[in-house]
Order: C-alpha cells, then structure tokens, then sequence
C-alpha cells in the first residue's frame, strides 16, 4: 500500500476529505504523516483526533530551504510516497520539489493557468468571468505552474461574493482531489512536457 504525506497550515477541509476517503477505501493508500508549520492550525488537532501520525515543525524564522530539508527528512523517515498540499501556505524550494519529482499535489480554488497565486477566488470576481472552479496540479518549482491533473469548473454568479464563491468551489475541491490522488498512485498519469496525460 502507498503512503501519503499531507502538508497543511489551516483548518485542513481538504485533508479532512481525503482523510475520511482514505479510511473508506476509496483512496488506496494509508495517510503516514500529517505535518503543519502552525502548531495550532485546526487540521493538525483534526488529525490527531484521527489517530493519525502527526507533526509540528515550526518554520518561523528558518530559510526556506532549511525548512523544507526538516519536513523533506520527515517525509523520507515515513517512506511517503506522493506529498499532498492541503492549504499549505509555503511555496516549496527547488530542493523539496526535486525531492519527490512529479510526486506533490497541489490543489488551487481557480482553473489554472488563470488566477495563480493568492486570492484567486477574489481574482475571478474582479475578472469578470462567468466560470471559475479548481485545479489539482503536480508541484513544480514555479507558482501554480505545474503539470494540470484534474479540473472542475463552477460557474459564478452575478451576486456571488468572494465567499459564497469559495464555498462551491471547495465542494468541488473536496471531490476532485481525492479523485486525482487515486490517478497518481495508479499510475494512470505521465508527465509529457507541460501536460500530465491520462496513462490509460
């Protein structure tokens, strides 16, 4: 069975999702190790009240590379195989993403390559456009740049607001991601170029 490492820095909706996937079998794979760089994030609590293996590793004042060489160790130390971002608020170094190349999931509120970074939720509403949605991605060392695994779009209404658009589109997050964690252990996705390619 696989091994998954879930990166998280807030409440952890995403991880709780694939969390309550993994323990009923829908996602093939047991989750190894939970870190956060907030001690007090919601999701580190969510899970260990999961009886899942947990850590917090402070990156307070750490260069960014030293800190990713403590969670890259963690990681290692648990064999985990594919590295799930779940609201981690940190962009990886090079040294993290060449660590487990083609092996880190990202999962962004906005339909790649529009509205990268922050915000995009908001980014979509100053935009104008009449669908937005989510996307999961294998990390690479840009921003929101990575190889586009699965999509959903949701489309935004004339009175959305910043939140009531979030909250579709994390349903959508919640069901897609899961479903792109199960492509990756499969197997059923290559990388050609810029593209991640259906394998089957």
């Amino acid at each position: 069975m696989k091994n998954l490492g879930i990166l998280l820095s807030g409440r952890g909706s995403n991880f709780e999702a694939i969390a309550r996937n993994v323990a009923a079998g829908g996602i093939p794979a047991k989750i190894a190790l939970v870190v956060s760089n907030r001690e007090n994030a919601p999701g580190l609590d969510l899970a260990r009240a999961m009886g899942l293996n947990t850590r917090f590793i402070p990156s307070q004042g750490k260069d960014r590379e030293a800190y990713d060489r403590e969670v890259v160790a963690a990681l290692k130390e648990c064999r985990v195989d594919l590295v799930c971002l779940a609201g981690f608020m940190r962009v990886l170094s090079p040294y993290f993403v060449r660590a487990f190349p083609g092996r880190i999931l990202n999962i962004h509120p906005a339909l790649l390559p529009a509205f990268p970074g922050l915000d995009a939720q908001k980014q979509a509403l100053e935009g104008g456009v009449k669908f937005s949605g989510c996307t999961v991605h294998i990390v690479d060392e840009g921003v929101d740049t990575g190889p586009i695994v699965c999509q959903a779009a949701v489309p935004v209404l004339e009175n959305d607001t910043v939140e009531t658009l979030s909250a579709r589109i994390l349903k959508e997050e919640h069901r897609i991601y899961s479903a792109a964690i199960c492509l990756m252990l499969e197997g059923r996705v290559r990388i050609e170029g810029r593209r991640a390619v259906s394998a089957d």
